[in-house]
């Protein structure tokens, strides 16, 4: 981490992934899927992917990237590099064929922290050099990051990883966090803070406990912090999902059954990444880019719903909500961001939620030509070059900013 002109502490920017990390990640991985899913379960799904990756995938990657001509590749293929383009194509398949109890090993503790940490050490960090620290709370658990502990924070994220509510963890995102915590920090912020939340997944739970986990984090953050004017709430994809509910449950202050416990003010700014609005629509559309499935989304989505009707339950698909006055009251002060690519699934339905948020309040967005779900994070690990790798953070951030002096 080096200084900054005005003494601030500037990017904490690891390199892209290499072939070394994705060698040493499945180090990690190997032992942990054979322990927690077992020996002859992973074998069989090693076995059922070979004849993708061994022959399907080299054909169509050749193919697709080098046969044919630009006006039959899709966007997003143009404008991505090989690593950026074979990765995104081993993800869509894994997505839609490995089961979600094997998923998850992916982004578990387990194996995100470990990686984290030789990611670290291969680039001189014998430590983090932005302290973080893990919080348990009596009812939600997550990560809380922070340039200096000892002092009050003057801005926090409270973030929600997505993962289809089946997978994902505040660990796997970590890199991610610190670099944003970082470019905040470079922006202006003397001491910003950032809770990622550790929401428990699906099938160990179901709605609306992961509301409730939510509903409990972002009063830890407004007990920190003491001023809901200096917080954003935010989350990419089903993370998003969630804070989207949480800000509906703000705005109609309604238990609706759940022990959702005192009045909470709403907070300053909202930031979505590829927001999953609606569990289950017919907007939904595979692409011939994106890695997300929809039908697999939708199995997701069903799963994580449980015995409430998506088509009714407001709070569990945030995007059914038609009611003008409550998301009036549900909107954060300075408004809401909202960021996407064309070429993702969510993107016609991420379309027509910012027309119905714009009757409400201010609505902000990017959208990305060729861009496809989530790439503002993960382009921080598979893009080489700096300005693609921090694009889409840096935009954010400098949004939060003026949000937010």
């Amino acid at each position: 981490m080096t200084r900054g002109p005005e003494g601030h502490d500037m990017m904490l920017l690891l390199g892209p992934v290499s072939y070394l990390d994705c060698l040493v990640f499945c180090v990690f991985l190997v032992p942990q899927l054979i322990w927690r899913v077992g020996f002859f379960e992973t074998t069989r799904c090693v076995l059922q992917a070979l004849p993708f990756f061994l022959l399907r995938l080299p054909v169509q990657f050749l193919r697709e990237r080098y046969l044919f001509p630009p006006e039959k590749q899709a966007l997003f293929v143009q404008k991505a590099s090989p690593f950026e383009d074979f990765v995104i194509r081993c993800v869509r398949y894994a997505f839609k064929h490995v089961p979600a109890n094997i998923g998850r090993v992916f982004f578990s503790k387990e194996v995100a922290l470990p990686f984290v940490q030789f990611r670290l050490l291969r680039h001189g960090y014998f430590k983090c050099p932005v302290p973080w620290r893990e919080h348990r709370g009596e009812s939600f658990q997550g990560i809380w990051m922070i340039k200096d502990p000892k002092e009050k924070p003057d801005f926090v994220l409270f973030y929600a990883h997505g993962g289809g509510f089946s997978m994902g963890s505040s660990y796997f995102y970590l890199e991610f966090l610190l670099t944003w915590l970082s470019e905040l920090e470079a922006l202006g912020y003397s001491n910003p803070a950032i809770f990622a939340l550790e929401y428990t997944l699906v099938p160990d739970a179901a709605f609306p406990t992961q509301l409730e986990e939510a509903v409990r984090g972002y009063e830890y953050v407004l007990e920190v912090v003491q001023d809901p004017s200096l917080v954003c709430v935010s989350g990419d994809s089903a993370g998003a999902t969630l804070i989207l509910s949480l800000l509906l449950h703000l705005g109609s202050q309604e238990a609706n059954g759940v022990g959702y416990g005192r009045r909470l003010p709403v907070p300053a700014l909202a930031v979505f990444i590829s927001p999953w609005v609606t569990l289950v629509s017919t907007r939904h559309r595979n692409t011939a880019s994106d890695y997300l499935d929809v039908k697999q989304l939708h199995r997701y989505g069903m799963q994580f719903a449980g015995r409430k009707m998506p088509e009714k339950e407001l709070l569990v698909s945030p995007g059914r909500c038609r009611d003008v006055s409550l998301w009036k009251r549900s909107s954060p002060s300075k408004g809401i961001y909202i960021t996407y690519g064309t070429e993702e699934v969510f993107a016609s339905e991420i379309e027509e939620f910012i027309g119905t948020l714009q009757e409400t309040t201010v609505v902000k967005s990017e959208v990305a030509v060729g861009g496809i779900h989530a790439w503002p994070v993960a382009s921080l690990f598979l893009s080489s070059n700096v300005d693609k790798r921090l694009g889409g953070l840096r935009t954010i951030s400098k949004e939060i900013r003026q949000c937010i002096h």
